[in-house]
């Protein structure tokens, strides 16, 4: 469907100048056009972590195999709205088949979203939900699914009890809130002698994660374990946790995968993690994107799935195969 009405717009443009400069989707036709591969144009929330280089990786396959273009970008640090927005809004100039997008802030990219609906775009969201109708799909981890895993792991660590803090990444990103409540949620209704202390966000970043985690250990000197929401957060908890000498005396756990998260796992520094399947999220977006341009149906919501990894079972090939250095 958007193949035809692209190169509709094109046979205009030909036909008319003066239409043309109107129609900047007609002046400059995007890839997809005139005989040329879609074009699906992909805007993920960051670079700084491997994990979204293993998106991109996905990606990449599955543009392969169903043969169409497409460009992964992202801002340089996940708290860089402005960053993505302008990213966006270049993608939107290219006039692509499909647009794909892991929002920072979904108010934020809210008028993006209205010019793609506008311009017959599908949008298909991926890693995190975008708080609007207009996504087609989301590929993404169920976020709250897999930190009630976590939270289920850290109370059986703790024998149900005890004071915990939480290092969160993001309180604007629906990842971000997802991670957070699955945890606070399985506390509340399954270990009620669990306290959660106090929650800080470090926007992901390591160093930030360190001085957060630092503050919450000296101002909660009962604390018996913490949890970060992403790779950055959960290795700020570790980075404190040595640094304040507490080594073995807090239960970490963690979200996502990275080698240094790894090696804390295999170190004993950290209890374990629940990992996503980024491949995954990579490849289906680009999947759902490529049935949208047809017109075809696509699920609402893409669930790619999530594993609890920990030092006995890390070297398992299901688990291996979805943890990313």
């Amino acid at each position: 469907m958007q193949r035809r009405k692209f190169l509709a717009l094109a046979s205009v443009a030909a036909l008319s100048l003066s239409i043309a400069a109107c129609d900047t989707a007609a002046e400059t036709p995007a890839p997809g056009a005139d005989g040329k591969k879609p074009y699906i144009a992909i805007v993920s929330k960051g670079f700084q972590h491997q994990f979204w280089q293993s998106v991109k990786q996905g990606a990449e396959k599955a543009a392969k195999e169903f043969d169409v273009e497409i460009s992964f970008e992202g801002p340089d640090k996940e708290t860089n709205v402005q960053q993505q927005m302008d990213q966006l809004n270049n993608a939107m100039a290219k006039n692509p088949q499909a647009l794909a997008l892991a929002a920072l802030d979904s108010k934020a990219a809210e008028g993006v979203l209205q010019d793609a609906k506008a311009k017959n775009i599908p949008v298909i969201a991926f890693d995190s939900g975008v708080d609007s109708d207009i996504p087609l799909a989301t590929a993404s981890t169920d976020n709250k699914a897999a930190a009630a895993e976590a939270a289920k792991h850290m109370a059986e660590l703790l024998g149900n009890k005890g004071e915990v803090g939480i290092i969160g990444h993001s309180q604007t990103a629906t990842s971000g809130t997802d991670r957070r409540d699955g945890f606070v949620d399985y506390m509340k209704a399954n270990a009620p002698d669990i306290k959660i202390v106090d929650v800080q966000y470090a926007d992901g970043d390591q160093a930030k994660s360190t001085d957060a985690a630092k503050a919450m250990m000296t101002a909660n000197p009962n604390l018996a374990g913490m949890y970060g929401t992403n790779e950055g957060a959960a290795i700020g908890v570790v980075n404190a946790v040595k640094e304040m000498n507490k080594t073995g005396k807090l239960t970490i756990v963690g979200f996502d995968s990275g080698k240094a998260q790894m090696d804390a796992i295999k170190d004993g520094l950290m209890a374990g993690a629940v990992t996503q399947n980024p491949v995954g999220i990579g490849y289906e977006t680009v999947k759902a994107a490529v049935a949208a341009i047809k017109g075809e149906k696509v699920e609402k919501v893409i669930d790619t799935g999530f594993y609890w990894y920990d030092k006995n079972n890390i070297a398992e090939p299901d688990i291996a195969a979805n943890l990313y250095e």
